[in-house]
């Protein structure tokens, strides 16, 4: 529990990180447009609640103390996870403000990020704040808002969409196959296999469907991200399985060739992950509804203002 008496006012708060930040009470009168008296003796309040000093006068200017210091830096911190919690509550009634997303890297340059145009075009009043993560994660834990998974939640609390399936290819570049006859799936266990590291059964699983059991002899090199999976391909390294909409590119361009064995339609798909109570937060809304409708297709609700 926090002591109430120790929680000083934000008018003082911000009285004094004006001062710290600028290096006196004039300055800090000029910005919040005050006098200097006014924000002198906010700062005296806010000493005299705490019983510390928190400036000291040398040469007619004031300079933080020890503790000054310190307590400027968790000042501006406060202040700022203030003002940015009052933006994102307003943010529950309207469709504008702050999406903090974390994606899958090559999901998110492959698929994702070519078509957020239009999600802007529609949403100028949205911001997203984008980072990536390879594993699975509790968003909560880290103060995300939404996340795109390649597996569903489950822990309690969270929500998910799943918006799009996998289709897995086996593929390799021209040059690995050169002087190589590869009849059937069979042949393709003696190449070199890359491998994702969050789908360790992904070779085994297709080998399985095609009636092939993997000796395990050959050469397996794993990689974080697939989009590594799918340069060490193109630079003939191995044979890589991937969901099929990731080598597009390198399929037409001839980069890549598909290996003999059909498509493998995998349990996986990717999916949005959000907490509960971010549901109806106004900018996870309307990416949803656009990831949901685009994933698929369909035509997408128009907001964009007119």
């Amino acid at each position: 529990m926090y002591a109430r008496r120790l929680i000083p006012s934000t008018a003082a708060l911000i009285a004094f990180e004006a001062a710290s930040r600028l290096g006196g009470f004039t300055a800090a009168a000029q910005e919040l447009n005050q006098t200097q008296g006014a924000v002198s003796r906010q700062v005296a309040q806010l000493e005299a609640m705490l019983g510390v000093a928190l400036f000291t006068r040398v040469r007619q200017r004031v300079v933080l103390t020890p503790a000054g210091r310190y307590f400027a830096d968790q000042a501006r911190d406060i202040l700022g996870r203030l003002g940015h919690a009052a933006a994102r509550t307003i943010a529950f009634d309207g469709d504008g403000g702050t999406l903090d997303l974390a994606i899958l890297p090559t999901f998110g340059a492959r698929w994702l990020i070519p078509r957020m145009g239009d999600f802007f075009a529609r949403h100028r009043d949205v911001t997203i704040n984008f980072s990536t993560r390879v594993r699975p994660f509790d968003p909560r834990a880290e103060g995300i808002d939404a996340a795109i998974m390649a597996a569903p939640p489950t822990a309690p609390g969270l929500i998910g969409h799943r918006f799009m399936g996998e289709v897995l290819l086996a593929v390799a570049s021209p040059a690995l196959l050169r002087g190589r006859t590869l009849a059937g799936p069979a042949d393709v266990a003696a190449l070199p296999l890359l491998q994702q590291e969050t789908r360790p059964d992904g070779w085994d699983r297709w080998f399985a469907s095609h009636g092939v059991r993997r000796t395990g002899d050959q050469p397996l090199l794993v990689f974080e991200q697939f989009l590594l999976v799918i340069r060490a391909a193109v630079a003939g390294l191995g044979a890589a399985l991937v969901p099929d909409f990731l080598v597009r590119d390198e399929l037409a361009a001839g980069e890549l060739v598909r290996l003999p064995g059909g498509e493998m339609t995998t349990d996986g798909g990717y999916h949005l992950v959000y907490p509960a109570d971010r549901e109806g937060y106004g900018p996870l809304v309307a990416f949803r509804e656009w990831l949901l409708a685009a994933a698929q297709g369909l035509p997408v609700l128009d907001r964009t203002p007119q």
